[in-house]
């Protein structure tokens, strides 16, 4: 790639990190009003109609986009993510946008944990040292031994190693189908998954959260209309460290909206976390280059 797209790159994904915080933040407050199924379940709504919008689009048009010979994987993928950001939505409502995103920024440690065993790739021991010292971060901020350690701080953590699982399998996936395939399924399984689930949950909303909700909808998808560009013009291994910045972004939102306090623990932490990534990341480019 070249300069120039690499740095178009890096500035979409920082637009896409900042669309995501803020979608963050609209889960939060609506989720705390009303059922997180049925919240996830309209946000999936749109996100189907717009998948199969750009799926329609591209060449072969919805038949092609949804072809695939592995559609067991697919499906469980679609169901996983669904079922992640269920978890994560209610990780924001009990913790809070700040400690959520903290202990969930250390999902590509447990990518990059678990790739070797899963996709059979060489993990050098700089990394394993790197993915420890990233989950001494994880104790830090959830302090275990606290006698104020709240298991609610276990949610995001789960949520972190669903989001991890999903990412290797879409890696796995990604060998035999395309990224539009993929994704293809990921919008519209995940939409039949959580209406099954989130109709059972409905309730009434005001004007007003509609009007949230529409934002939400909308945030989703410019996001991933964003992601999709951002990787269209650099190479994934040149922009995924600023996808950090989706937890300051996120954290900012937290402390100026919702009056969430920064703690020093989850600070130290969330550093030890994101340093500690970073590394790996860096070291997992070296090796492929």
């Amino acid at each position: 790639m070249t300069g120039s797209n690499t740095r178009l790159g890096v500035l979409l994904m920082v637009a896409t990190t900042f669309v995501f915080a803020m979608q963050d933040g609209i889960s939060r407050h609506l989720a705390g009003t009303y059922n997180v199924f049925m919240v996830v379940m309209i946000r999936y709504w749109f996100f189907a109609a717009f998948i199969m919008t750009v799926s329609a689009r591209r060449a072969g048009g919805l038949r092609a986009a949804a072809r695939t010979v592995q559609p067991a994987l697919q499906a469980f993928r679609a169901v996983l993510l669904v079922a992640e950001i269920c978890v994560m939505v209610l990780a924001f409502v009990l913790l809070g946008l700040v400690e959520s995103h903290a202990i969930f920024a250390s999902y590509p440690l447990m990518i990059a944990a678990l790739s070797g065993p899963v996709l059979g790739e060489k993990v050098g021991w700089r990394r394993w040292v790197a993915i420890a010292i990233g989950f001494v971060g994880v104790l830090v901020i959830l302090r275990p031994g606290a006698r104020v350690f709240s298991p609610a701080a276990l949610v995001p953590l789960a949520s972190a190693c669903m989001f991890a699982l999903y990412g290797l399998l879409t890696r796995y996936a990604a060998r035999q189908d395309t990224a539009a395939t993929s994704f293809f399924w990921t919008g519209t399984v995940g939409a039949l998954a959580m209406t099954a689930v989130g109709i059972w949950f409905w309730q009434p909303m005001t004007g007003p959260d509609w009007v949230w909700m529409a934002a939400l909808c909308v945030s989703g998808a410019t996001g991933h209309w964003l992601l999709i560009k951002c990787y269209e013009v650099a190479e994934a291994s040149a922009v995924q460290p600023f996808a950090y910045l989706q937890l300051v972004f996120a954290s900012a939102i937290g402390i100026t909206v919702f009056g969430e306090r920064l703690s020093p623990n989850v600070a130290l932490g969330a550093a030890i976390v994101v340093g500690a990534g970073l590394f790996t990341l860096w070291r997992g480019r070296e090796a492929a280059g």
